[in-house]
């Protein structure tokens, strides 16, 4: 036996905005910087998302936005959605937040100290005595980086529990005032949403029907690839950075990345029954299906939770995995893959077992 994946918790935003919203205040933006705005706002279609979920209306964003600004709104947003987020997880396993030994939070899109943690145990009542760990900067990678901690954790300490939160805003990230390309792309793409997720040790008397119990995960960080992914920090806040080639190098390291992963537990691609990847564009999703030659049905689900909510950076995996095993759990022993990319230029693996 293994720590299990044991319910996950949603949170979002209440303002749904649609993408063409979202395009239109682009193009009154941005027109004066792109004299042929409208054949880069095709970007917009291509990037295959309906609507995101906003922490603050889109009106906000009209004008430009101090970095203490946008730090308050995501402490303020942060607590109150992962509050909601763990509700949603514990509640009908009948537990509180006083059940928890450890909590695990994950960021990139916001900056606190005393950090979220700790904030959110003062919120919540949690003992004092509570484990926690504040993770920052895995961007996209966040949501198994965090997983590989709880689940490392778990091994050590399988009487215990383990809540997992991904807070992440990546609205809040946008800066009004840079009219680069990669700014345009960006405003496309991201959304904004927490995740809850409760995790138990082997030791732990389950409450209901697990997700599945975590076989193993892998990190991976590849040399010389710091350009390729992430966030510059500058006076007006978090710059995004993020290269073209990403779609191709997804195409071209993830296979064989993937073949050595279950090469060391004695599987390869045969014994996976589900893949559970991060969609972290339209193009990245298409990349992953011609490395591994999937069908449409193996990324319904990761197209599904990208049209609906756009990329919400660490939180988007388990969008994907609570969306994908509510609807149809993982068999006895059938295994299922999780995958993302993030900063470093970096990728997270996890293999779960169906219980």
């Amino acid at each position: 036996m293994m720590p299990r994946i044991q319910a996950i918790g949603l949170g979002v935003p209440q303002y749904c905005v649609p993408q063409r919203a979202v395009q239109d205040m682009v193009a009154q933006r941005f027109a004066a910087a792109f004299p042929e705005i409208q054949r880069y706002l095709t970007i917009f279609r291509h990037a295959q998302i309906d609507t995101r979920y906003l922490v603050r209306p889109l009106e906000w964003w009209h004008e430009p936005r101090s970095f203490a600004e946008c730090n308050a709104v995501f402490i303020e947003a942060a607590l109150d959605l992962s509050c909601q987020a763990i509700e949603t997880c514990l509640q009908p396993l009948d537990l509180t937040p006083n059940d928890i030994d450890h909590i695990v939070v994950v960021t990139t899109t916001g900056l606190a100290a005393p950090s979220l943690d700790a904030l959110l145990m003062q919120r919540l009542g949690m003992p004092p005595q509570t484990r926690r760990t504040p993770i920052w900067g895995l961007g996209c990678a966040g949501g198994l980086g965090g997983l590989n901690t709880a689940f490392d954790y778990l091994r050590a300490e399988p009487t215990q529990r383990v809540l997992l939160l991904n807070v992440e805003f990546c609205s809040l990230t946008y800066l009004a005032d840079d009219f680069s390309k990669r700014n345009l792309i960006a405003t496309s793409l991201f959304g904004d949403g927490v995740t809850a997720v409760l995790l138990e040790g082997d030791q732990v008397k389950p409450r209901n029907q697990a997700f599945g119990e975590i076989v193993a995960t892998r990190s991976h960080l590849y040399p010389d690839s710091a350009e390729i992914m992430g966030w510059n920090i500058v006076n007006s806040g978090f710059e995004v950075v993020f290269s073209s080639r990403i779609p191709s190098i997804v195409r071209e390291q993830f296979r064989p990345l993937l073949e050595q992963f279950l090469a060391q537990h004695g599987l390869n691609r045969a014994d996976l029954g589900r893949y559970l990847l991060h969609p972290g564009g339209a193009k990245v999703v298409q990349a992953y299906q011609e490395s591994l030659q999937l069908s449409d049905a193996d990324l319904a689900v990761s197209r599904d939770v990208l049209r609906t909510y756009g990329n919400m950076s660490s939180a988007t995996i388990f969008f994907v995995m609570q969306q994908a095993l509510a609807a149809k759990p993982l068999a006895k022993d059938e295994f299922g893959l999780l995958a993302v990319f993030g900063p470093g230029f970096s990728a997270e693996l996890g293999l779960i077992r169906g219980v």
